[in-house]
């Protein structure tokens, strides 16, 4: 099945966000968090959820953010979406954040679908930290609470395959001497990383050890992504010890996977997999 409503190019019409955002407090003493949430329809009906993980600088607020908002509006779903501490609306300093820091506020605003069985849906980052949940979940025997994943390139183990293997010794002279190196970008301003975020993210990689994860995975990769090789995704692939995952090749595909055609496959696919979850039940 694929979703689809009256709108430009078959697109759902974007709008401004029109709904204030809500905050969380998140962290201990010391290292506090003021965290900027939205929840769309929180007290709708139904046993049924999306949430947003937003990619590496990027927010509650983009493209995909926003098309995933006008789906679960459309479908009467509740819908989580949220900006890391460092990000957006958020509290806290880019330069002293981690994966650590963002997936226990992704942990800590998950907790607010409550009972809800949730489909998460990551971008980038957002893939690897949505994968680090599912982990998580299934280590304290609560995988139930998760009805499947949607992953747009998932970056995961970013900080280690995708960061600091490519780092030349230039590089890494200006990680260990001023603590931060500014990576160029083809989006705009270039991307801080910190020898902080390459440390600590050792401590979440997933590329250890098979994931065990009952639960239906969907992954949109593009062939021409510069940032996540399409091999990256056929690793993961290899990683999931799931008897539900597919794997989606775009063969012209970058990474944003921002296009009319992007937005609409992303639409199809997550609505594909909703209509699986509320078909078995």
């Amino acid at each position: 099945m694929v979703w689809s409503v009256k709108g430009h190019c078959g697109l759902p019409l974007l709008m401004m966000d029109d709904q204030e955002p809500q905050f969380l407090e998140v962290g201990r003493a010391g290292k506090r968090r003021r965290i900027a949430y939205r929840f769309t329809d929180e007290d709708a009906s139904g046993d049924l959820a999306l949430f947003w993980l937003s990619g590496f600088l990027s927010d509650m607020g983009s493209t995909k953010a926003l098309v995933m908002a006008a789906f679960a509006r459309e479908r009467r779903l509740p819908m989580l979406r949220f900006d890391y501490s460092g990000h957006g609306l958020s509290s806290g300093s880019l330069l002293e954040a981690s994966i650590g820091d963002w997936l226990e506020e992704a942990s800590s605003v998950l907790d607010l679908a409550g009972k809800r069985r949730t489909v998460i849906v990551g971008s980038s980052m957002g893939g690897w930290l949505a994968l680090l949940l599912a982990r998580q979940l299934a280590r304290a025997g609560d995988i139930e609470l998760l009805a499947g994943l949607a992953l747009i390139a998932p970056a995961w183990d970013m900080t280690e395959r995708l960061m600091a293997h490519r780092m030349t010794p230039e590089i890494t002279a200006i990680l260990d001497h001023d603590g931060v190196y500014y990576e160029p970008s083809l989006y705009g301003q270039p991307y801080p990383i910190t020898k902080h975020l390459i440390e600590e993210g050792r401590n979440h990689l997933i590329g250890v050890e098979t994931l065990h994860l009952d639960l239906p995975v969907r992954i949109l990769q593009g062939m021409c992504d510069p940032d996540v090789p399409w091999g990256h995704a056929l690793d993961l692939v290899d990683l999931l010890c799931c008897g539900d995952v597919e794997l989606t090749l775009i063969k012209d595909g970058d990474h944003r996977q921002s296009r009319p055609e992007d937005l609409r496959r992303l639409q199809s696919t997550v609505a594909a997999l909703v209509d699986k979850v509320n078909a078995k039940g």
